[in-house]
């Protein structure tokens, strides 16, 4: 996707609910916004003041039902998230915003269906192509916009994903660092985690070469 495409679609978001949250790591902060046009609901989870904030530690994360509910052992989605929240409590103010895009955009169901096609040998973005889809078909707008209505003026962003931090500078939010998150491959994630690597451009230094 383009700048200017993502630029000219870019979606109003409205604060709809907010509420603290005692969890194993601290109290979070948790605001819903709901998404023009289709009202898809999105969730920051904030610690500490966020207006003006420079160079605040924030992690842009997307769903990952498989991962995050039933355990799965073929990504590291569940450990980046945890890992994101432990940092983030442990900091004076920071915030994680958890887009609702499965599959890195595809939805549940075409998610399954590539793990189907993976079983029969295609890589992550393989499968995605043969489906139909982009290899990563997720977006960045909604957190750029949540992030700004909460008056953050630049992250530093936890991830090892460089298309991520050009999303969201595109769309008005300035990451001033990326911080590295990386996870400690396992027999079941070593090739995912080489595909990304290699097909998919991220930085993944410590852990695979």
């Amino acid at each position: 996707m383009s700048a200017r495409a993502e630029r000219t679609t870019e979606p109003a978001v409205q604060r709809y609910a907010e509420a603290e949250l005692p969890t194993e790591w601290g109290v979070f902060r948790l605001v819903v916004y709901r998404a023009a046009p289709d009202g898809a609901e999105h969730l920051l989870v904030a610690r500490g003041d966020l207006r003006d904030a420079e160079n605040l530690l924030c992690r842009v994360h997307s769903e990952c039902f498989t991962g995050e509910v039933l355990h799965s052992l073929k990504c590291d989605c569940r450990d980046q998230l945890v890992a994101s929240l432990e940092r983030i409590a442990s900091a004076p103010a920071g915030a994680l915003v958890y887009l609702r895009q499965e599959g890195r955009g595809i939805g549940l169901g075409n998610k399954v269906r590539a793990y189907a096609l993976q079983q029969r040998g295609l890589d992550t973005v393989e499968a995605n192509l043969r489906l139909g889809f982009a290899a990563d078909a997720r977006r960045y707008d909604v957190a750029a916009r949540i992030l700004l209505d909460q008056g953050v003026r630049s992250v530093a962003l936890l991830t090892n994903n460089p298309e991520k931090i050009a999303g969201l500078e595109r769309c008005g939010m300035r990451v001033a660092q990326r911080v590295p998150l990386e996870i400690a491959a396992t027999p079941y994630t070593e090739t995912y985690l080489e595909t990304k690597r290699t097909r998919m451009g991220h930085i993944l230094d410590r852990f695979l070469s």
